[in-house]
């Protein structure tokens, strides 16, 4: 999905690696991203709340959503770092979070973006980077349901980003 700016050519990318406060930390810093948002995204429940995809009643996963510039940094370049933040082997945990919500995936917005995400999948299969199969699932961007307010730039807003970087 392409977003019109005035000065360039904005492009959307949404990525699903666990509690979404450390993705979005670590890509908002990255330069030619022009912005970050986490949400919901991937499940069945329209306008879920934090609380029901914590119980596990939405089938969503908590995501950052990514507007970047294509000119400053690629699309391949966020997938690098994103199976760089997190353990895609893993099913639905990231660490001691466990659930659904905490899923490994890309969710793609064109065929683009799939073709390059499936192709990133296989290389590092073959390279043998991870001494189990990667898990992530590559699945269509669909409704992707911003977070409460107080989830936006967490780590930020509380000056603890430093204990990502």
């Amino acid at each position: 999905m392409k977003k019109d700016n005035l000065k360039n050519e904005i492009e959307m990318a949404d990525f699903a690696a666990g509690c979404f406060w450390k993705p979005e930390e670590h890509f908002s810093k990255i330069k030619g991203v022009v912005d970050t948002r986490v949400g919901y995204e991937g499940g069945y429940m329209p306008n879920p709340k934090y609380e029901q995809v914590c119980a596990l009643e939405t089938g969503h996963a908590e995501t950052v959503q990514i507007e970047f510039d294509p000119k400053v940094v690629s699309y391949d370049k966020l997938l690098d770092e994103f199976f760089e933040i997190h353990d895609p082997t893993q099913i639905n945990r990231q660490g001691p979070d466990i659930g659904e919500n905490y899923r490994s995936a890309i969710f793609y917005h064109d065929d683009q973006q799939k073709k390059l995400a499936l192709e990133k999948i296989k290389k590092l299969e073959k390279s043998k980077k991870y001494s189990k199969p990667i898990v992530t699932r590559v699945e269509p961007a669909k409704d992707f349901y911003k977070a409460e307010e107080y989830h936006q730039q967490y780590l930020k807003k509380r000056n603890i980003g430093i204990l990502f970087n």
